[in-house]
């Protein structure tokens, strides 16, 4: 009976480790934001599941700057930042 116990413990930690770290984000999200209108702590649940917590619950929009246009270390010219450049040695 108590492997039983201990097994179900491992899967359930399991399944807890592969919804946190592997699902999309967007579905994440969802799963913070329907279990923190269940009452649960907003801010843990974010921690957990490697989200952010809305921007209503920490200080206003100045805490994850998210309503930010532009950042302001960034160039003002954005078409070369999103283009990546992979450079390859060749070994002869």
């Amino acid at each position: 009976m108590w492997q039983q116990v201990i097994v179900g413990v491992i899967v359930a930690v399991a399944v807890l480790h592969f919804v946190t770290k592997y699902m999309p984000a967007a579905l994440r999200r969802q799963i913070v934001y329907i279990l923190s209108r269940r009452g649960y702590d907003q801010s843990k649940l974010a921690k957990l599941f490697n989200t952010q917590s809305s921007c209503g619950s920490d200080g206003g929009c100045s805490s994850c700057g998210s309503c930010e246009t532009t950042p302001s270390d960034a160039p003002a010219d954005t078409s070369n930042s999103l283009k990546r450049v992979i450079k390859i040695q060749v070994q002869r």
